[in-house]
Formats: C-alpha cells, sequence, structure tokens
C-alpha cells in the first residue's frame, strides 16, 4: 500500500465511502436479539471462544454458554481482542492491559468441572441453543 504525500491532495471518490461498509460488531449481550439473530450471535461467540482459548491459553470449561458471567466475560473480552486485531484501535499500552488482565478474566472462567472441549461439547452448545429458542439460519442442518 503506499502513502499519500503530505503535500498531494487525495481526492476520494463514491467508491472510497468507507460509511458504507458493513460493521461486523455485535452487541455484546444475546438478549434482545432475534431467534435467528441469537443464533448467529452464539455462533460467532463459539467461534471467538475457541480462538481464545488457543491463542490466550485460557481454561475455559465446558458449558460456559449456561453461566451469564462467563458469557459475558468471554464476548467482552472477544470484543475487545477484535478491535485490536481489526486494526480499529492502536494503542500498545491499552493491549498491554489487556494481556494483563486476561489473568483476571481467567479468574471468571474457572467455575465448572469439566475442560472446554470444542469437537465433545459441540453438541450440548446447539443443543442449548435450541432449547432457549434460537433458530439456525436456513440450510444450517441444525
Amino acid at each position: 500500500m503506499s502513502w499519500p504525500e503530505f503535500d498531494e491532495d487525495r481526492h476520494e471518490g463514491p467508491e472510497d465511502d468507507w460509511s458504507d461498509a458493513p460493521s461486523p460488531r455485535w452487541p455484546l449481550d444475546w438478549r434482545g436479539l432475534y431467534p435467528r439473530e441469537r443464533w448467529l450471535w452464539f455462533e460467532q461467540l463459539w467461534c471467538d471462544v475457541c480462538m481464545l482459548r488457543e491463542r490466550y491459553r485460557l481454561a475455559i470449561r465446558s458449558e460456559w454458554w449456561e453461566n451469564d458471567l462467563q458469557l459475558e466475560a468471554l464476548a467482552a473480552l472477544a470484543a475487545w481482542v477484535s478491535r485490536y486485531d481489526s486494526g480499529e484501535w492502536d494503542d500498545p499500552p491499552g493491549k498491554l492491559a489487556l494481556l494483563f488482565d486476561l489473568e483476571r478474566v481467567a479468574a471468571l472462567l474457572r467455575e465448572g468441572i469439566d475442560p472446554f472441549h470444542p469437537d465433545r461439547d459441540r453438541t450440548a452448545f446447539v443443543r442449548y441453543l435450541i432449547e432457549m429458542g434460537c433458530q439456525p439460519p436456513p440450510g444450517t442442518g441444525a
């Protein structure tokens, strides 16, 4: 990518309109979403939790989706990490604060007996979503 020189005029045409770019951001809580949106919210969080577990070696417990405190902590952490990963936030001290706060977040995730294993826990997760009234998008086979 090349950056314009300081004294160069930069013309932005209609094709450069960034305001039309879709925002991938979801609310930090699923309540208030329609059934299909709730499904998508939980699916995104599932992917985020799997990433956070691997990336930061978080000891996430099985059935975290049934624990409101763990659910909110994981959603907030995923949103926080996403803002740095996307480049939306470029704040090294803030990123360090995130890394230092991982230990405090991990303390919120300790409740539970079995460790979270995505392959083993996927069926229970989908069952929980269906039981709480979430609706999978058409064609997902769930």
